[in-house]
């Protein structure tokens, strides 16, 4: 089927295309999106019977929100971000033990926690990036006046 492929190409070339700002984005909406699974998983396993089919597959999207948490942390630059990018350190490090400790637990609260931290950081992003991109465009139409 050319449908996956395209599907595929597409997420690709939006990755390729995309700024640091949009990237750091798109990885908050990843990260919140697993949390939001193994929260519905888990909330399904805690409601009457447990099933053991879906422990592996709520392990895999905390492990996965994890994944993603991590490497936003490897992309700080302390240099140019200085102590902004030193609590964001100090707060990935928590949201990752957090995650861990609520994977062992089963603990769907602390995982809403986390997740709810991540959506309101994954906001003040997106503000940053839409008045960076206002102010880069804005500078950018300020270009040479051909028309004499």
């Amino acid at each position: 089927m050319a449908y996956p492929n395209a599907l595929s190409a597409y997420r690709e070339t939006r990755v390729r295309t995309a700024s640091q700002g949009q990237i750091i984005i798109m990885l908050y909406d990843e990260a919140i999106k697993q949390l939001d699974r193994g929260i519905e998983l888990l909330t399904l396993n805690q409601k009457g019977k447990p099933d053991p089919s879906r422990i592996e597959p709520i392990n895999k999207a905390l492990v996965k929100a994890q994944d993603i948490i991590t490497e936003l942390m490897v992309s700080l630059d302390f240099d140019r971000g200085g102590e902004i990018a030193q609590n964001l350190f100090s707060l990935y490090t928590w949201f990752n033990r957090e995650l861990l400790e609520a994977n062992l637990a089963k603990d769907v609260e602390r995982i809403k926690a986390v997740r709810t931290m991540m959506n309101e950081l994954r906001g003040a992003w997106q503000e940053v990036v839409v008045k960076t991109a206002t102010e880069h465009q804005n500078n950018s139409s300020a270009g040479i006046n051909i028309a004499g």
